[in-house]
């Protein structure tokens, strides 16, 4: 299926370029090769065992393409308009129609329910179709359910008490699927109090990536940010932790901060964070170290040791940008910041039934 699958993509690419252009309420309708990329990425997060049959290949090449392009159209309209579309390629280039290879919708992929793997273990936990069975439906809401018990008893002082309902599992999900993905930085549009920083916070409980934010006062400063990011870098490259940084607009007091931001989601780093030689020295030291049992890291130059920090920071960093489409600061930061559209999965939060 690979030739076909390499061609519908392409085209659901160029199609969707052509329809839904940007304009100055849809800024981030702006698509490139990335997205493409994404597309493959997402697909090869299954495996072979759970994927065994053509529709099940078909139903995770579509789940793929709804979560790179639909998920940021901002209106029913516009998500049906791209439904249709993507209907029409699957019967011209598949033979099949969409209503016969997704069963029950919505079409969602995860890695956190150990569902539909035939004959297997069901401890594993594949990158499946979490609804392929109407029982699923519960199974997927008791493992959210039972997730979010555990993160309340973890960590009693910042408790939620949240309503997981069908819309807010959801976005549990493509969360969850953003953050276990390699390099993926995930930017969520919606207005406050919709829920995106409670839901990325059990998303990070479930795939047991650590969280990180920053506390705002009003002393706080570009000196005091540049420490925090020392830290975040610190845990990342060091320590090795799967890091979740969650940074929501009302943090966001000086605007140089997001061009910080810009430059984790474009190449890994940011520019002289660590500038003095103390500051280079402690590097070295905590990265020597973590590493001291590695016998190849023992030839490292400094240079060496330095460019293996940044490459584990990159690995290990995942930012999640919560955004309200209200106002004109969201179109601004989105021309000025091209890598907060180009390298982050857009959730655009609808608004709840």
């Amino acid at each position: 299926m690979r030739d076909p699958i390499v061609a519908s993509t392409i085209q659901v690419y160029q199609e969707t370029m052509n329809k839904f252009r940007p304009t100055p309420a849809k800024s981030h309708y702006s698509y490139n090769l990335r997205d493409v990329s994404k597309v493959f990425q997402g697909i090869a997060k299954s495996s072979a065992k759970a994927i065994t049959k053509e529709d099940e290949m078909l139903k995770l090449w579509l789940h793929e393409n709804l979560r790179v392009f639909q998920d940021r159209l901002i209106s029913l309209e516009d998500r049906n308009e791209f439904q249709e579309m993507i209907d029409v390629i699957l019967e011209t280039n598949f033979r099949k129609k969409f209503d016969a290879v997704v069963k029950i919708k919505p079409l969602l992929f995860g890695s956190f329910v150990p569902l539909c793997f035939p004959g297997g273990d069901t401890s594993k936990k594949p990158y499946s179709d979490v609804y392929c069975e109407l029982t699923d439906r519960d199974k997927v809401q008791k493992a959210c359910e039972a997730s979010l018990e555990d993160f309340n008893m973890t960590f009693v002082g910042k408790k939620m008490n949240l309503v997981l309902f069908a819309d807010a599992i959801e976005h549990c999900v493509k969360i969850h699927r953003i953050i276990t993905t390699e390099f993926g930085h995930a930017l969520l549009i919606g207005v406050g109090g919709s829920g995106r920083k409670s839901i990325t916070e059990l998303s990070s409980f479930i795939a047991a990536c650590d969280s990180f934010t920053i506390e705002i006062t009003s002393a706080y400063n570009m000196v005091a940010w540049r420490d925090d990011m020392k830290k975040l870098f610190m845990d990342c490259g060091v320590d090795q932790k799967q890091t979740i940084f969650l940074l929501n607009d009302t943090q966001i007091v000086i605007e140089s901060f997001l061009e910080d931001i810009n430059n984790i989601l474009n190449n890994g780093e940011i520019p002289n964070l660590y500038s003095t030689m103390e500051d280079k020295a402690l590097v070295l030291d905590n990265m020597r170290e973590a590493n001291k049992n590695d016998k190849e890291f023992k030839n490292f130059s400094d240079n060496e040791i330095y460019i293996d920090f940044f490459t584990k920071c990159k690995n290990n960093i995942h930012i999640v940008l919560a955004m309200s489409p209200i106002g004109e600061d969201i179109k601004r930061r989105l021309r000025m910041f091209p890598s907060l559209v180009n390298c982050c999965a857009i959730d655009w939060f609808l608004p709840w039934p």
